[in-house]
């Protein structure tokens, strides 16, 4: 047990309540609020880390409620993956709030967003340390709420409210799912902990393989899998640090993390890890050939979030544990730079349209050098972090013997170098397309965080390479296990080609002057209108899901005001207007609700105000009477 790790997520939860109560009167001063709060607990959680890298075991569990025999406890769990993502928001999560002083500086809700920052943080860092399902998705629903309000921060456009409406209803789909999953395994077993989960599958209940679909139903949602991958695209409608933390680095995560907490159960079915592999696999593909022809910079990388989060999910469920946790791990690094470095792109200027920039590398240095790091990791070129993780992932399904998934992962990685270079080639190479733009670079509290972040992606991901004798899988696994294991130079060399094919081609399209790009959209156009066109996904759901719920509204509409009709001939009121009864019905039955609900409140508080006297006799005489009635009612009792 370790005292200071409720303080975790209970700081940054402190500086949400500052920040909401007493953020106008802050000011700016809020944010310094929230990054305090966030530094702290970072500062709190890296020495439990270290030893709970070094061995140590932390954690504490207390009965919350009891149902018939069966109880729920909440606790939190600090062990070898919880200090993993533990050690990834903390540190991503403070990283990403001082650069939002500078991109946020200039909005009028200054204080409002780092509240809604703050509320995120704690929800989830709550979500990580977590020892049972139900204070999981608590957390997790929290997170789901703080993305709604993050994603609709701009809510004056339509776009932006939209998008974060998309979101939540689209999310909520999953999270229902895994709701039930909980429910199901609830039936069967007596325990919601994760460390019991070993002991309810080894019970063998027939009812668990459906608790393991439905729990990844909550993955498919919260880490925008097919067919629920809809959502996260238009989430760059929010403010680019909110996409940067939430959509990229941090919440989209625990969908894979609960995987990794529930691994126990899905490795049991061969049927729940059959699906996984599948679902992951579509979804790292098919948004790899979209983000090929997105010109949003903030799209591309959100299609790219998406086939990497796939690249996760199919890792795990070819039953590659370590190689899903640490590309998880470092994911979260190259991504959160990646989205800062859009950011501030963005910010300096003025548009999200790729096809708008070009040669900013000479007026943006510091952004365009740190974004070349990010697309370097990412691509999967070594030694950066990338290509460790990556390379494991692809180990993991070569040596499942799943060619196929093996082959269809090197040509997504293909696809991932290509666009994060044509990305960067159109962005910073080159000549600018738009003279109107006048591109600066941004201060130094944005260019800060991404030379932080740049530094980790090239060395976080050592600790699990060959020359750390793959500690980090070690780690992750137990100190009595070892990872170590040849190197596979087929991989390797397949890994690598994969890379730095990607980018020689992107080179070959877009520094040179034959006009590929223009040449191979004509000469494949059945396959750039589909990606183009991302798979008409939004068009189907609009047609066969919306549209006919929006039907269903309107005829439920259309009855209820047959029925009011219907009511007023009844009780003999056919004689007067509709209009106007139902103008009376609202201005003294619902407003004279409302208005009472108000007046009751004035009076009841105006009671209470007669008992604030200001005297300590009269209080101290209160007390003593309340004393006496509990004395009274023990008696009787």
């Amino acid at each position: 047990m370790s005292p200071m790790t409720p303080l975790i997520p209970f700081l940054p939860l402190a500086a949400f309540a500052v920040n909401i109560f007493f953020g106008r009167k802050l000011g700016h001063k809020a944010a310094w609020v929230s990054i305090g709060a966030s530094t702290a607990s970072c500062a709190i959680a890296l020495p439990l880390i270290f030893q709970v890298a070094g061995g140590a075991h932390f954690a504490a569990s207390a009965r919350w409620l009891d149902l018939g025999g069966r109880g729920l406890d909440f606790g939190y769990l600090l062990d070898p993956f919880s200090a993993t993502l533990l050690f990834v928001v903390t540190i991503v999560g403070t990283l990403i709030q001082i650069y939002s002083t500078g991109y946020m500086h200039e909005d009028p809700r200054f204080s409002r967003f780092f509240a809604y920052l703050s509320l995120f943080m704690a929800a989830m860092l709550t979500l990580v340390i977590s020892d049972n399902y139900i204070l999981f998705f608590m957390a997790w629903e929290i997170m789901g709420l703080c993305s709604y309000l993050l994603i609709g921060f701009w809510f004056e456009k339509d776009s932006a409210a939209n998008a974060a409406r998309k979101a939540f209803l689209t999310t909520r789909v999953g999270d229902v799912g895994f709701f039930l999953g909980i429910m199901t395994l609830f039936v069967a077993g007596s325990s919601l902990r994760f460390e019991d989960l070993a002991a309810t599958v080894k019970a063998a209940h027939p009812v668990l393989p459906a608790a393991a679909l439905l729990i990844f139903c909550g993955t498919i949602g919260k880490s925008a899998q097919f067919p629920l991958h809809v959502w996260l695209p238009d989430a760059m409608e929010g403010p680019t640090p909110v996409s940067a933390l939430i959509h990229a680095a941090t919440m989209v995560a625990a969908g894979v993390f609960l995987i990794v907490r529930s691994f126990v159960l899905f490795e049991a079915y061969d049927a729940a890890m059959n699906m996984v592999t599948m679902i992951g696999a579509i979804t790292a593909f098919m948004a790899a050939f979209i983000a090929l022809t997105a010109t949003d910079i903030k799209k591309v990388l959100a299609y790219s979030t998406i086939s990497q989060l796939g690249f996760m999910v199919t890792a795990l469920g070819l039953g590659g544990l370590s190689a899903g946790t640490f590309h998880l791990m470092t994911h979260a690094f190259f991504k959160a730079l990646l989205f800062l470095g859009a950011g501030s792109v963005i910010h300096g200027t003025g548009t999200q349209d790729i096809r708008e920039m070009g040669g900013l590398f000479t007026k943006m240095k510091h952004t365009a050098w740190t974004f070349l790091i990010g697309s370097l990791a990412i691509a999967g070129v070594p030694p950066l972090a990338g290509f460790w993780s990556k390379d494991e992932i692809l180990l993991t399904a070569f040596e499942a013997g799943n060619f196929p998934i093996f082959a269809l992962l090197c040509l997504t990685a293909f696809m991932t170098s290509f666009y994060m270079f044509r990305l960067v080639f159109m962005t910073f190479f080159g000549k600018a397309r738009n003279h109107h733009i006048h591109a600066h670079e941004s201060p130094a509290v944005m260019t800060g965080p991404l030379w932080v972040l740049a530094i980790a992606s090239v060395f976080v991901g050592l600790p699990g390479s060959p020359f750390f004798n793959h500690w980090f899988q070690g780690f992750l696994h137990g100190h009595g296990h070892h990872a170590v294991h040849p190197v596979n130079w087929i991989v390797v060399g397949a890994s690598i080609s994969a890379g730095l094919g990607g980018i020689s081609l992107a080179a070959v399209f877009y520094l040179g002057q034959g006009g590929f790009p223009q040449k191979v959209a004509s000469a494949f156009r059945p396959l750039y209108t589909l990606s183009t066109n991302k798979f008409w996904f939004d068009e189907i759901y609009a047609k066969f899901i919306v549209a006919p719920f929006n039907g269903v509204g309107r005829m439920l509409f259309s009855f209820d005001q047959k029925v009011i009709d219907a009511a007023v001939n009844r009780t003999g009121l056919a004689t007067l207007n509709t209009s106007a009864f139902k103008n009376w019905f609202d201005k003294y039955v619902i407003d004279g609700f409302v208005n009472f609900t108000g007046h009751f409140t004035q009076l009841l508080s105006a009671l209470l105000r007669l008992m604030q006297t200001g005297f300590v006799q009269h209080y101290l005489f209160l007390i003593f009477l309340s004393v006496l009635a509990l004395m009274l009612l023990e008696m009787r009792l």
